[in-house]
């Protein structure tokens, strides 16, 4: 039971460092907007483009890591699918 403890406290420490990084993107996207709003400015809006593509790629990972904490590795779900399957196809 250590051993699950250890990998979900590990689990959520990555989660805490993803949303920490989300709140600080999200902090800069703020003061962007706020600058862009003063005039337009082609470099800003090239750095709003990235920071927006980055806040939704760590969106992404963090929704892709909560499933994985809660449910388990993708791969050994669909293993155990496919295994379940030929079970019933085999019991039909």
């Amino acid at each position: 039971m250590n051993g699950n403890v250890d990998a979900f406290s590990g689990t959520m420490r990555q989660l805490h460092d993803i949303r920490i990084e989300i709140e600080q993107l999200t902090e800069r996207r703020r003061e962007l907007l706020r600058a862009l709003s003063q005039g337009h400015d082609s470099e800003l809006v090239a750095e709003h483009t990235r920071v927006e593509e980055e806040i939704a790629r760590l969106w992404d990972e963090y929704r892709s890591e909560r499933a994985r904490a809660r449910f388990g590795e993708r791969d050994v779900i669909i293993a155990r699918a496919r295994h379940e399957e030929r079970l019933e196809r085999a019991a039909a």
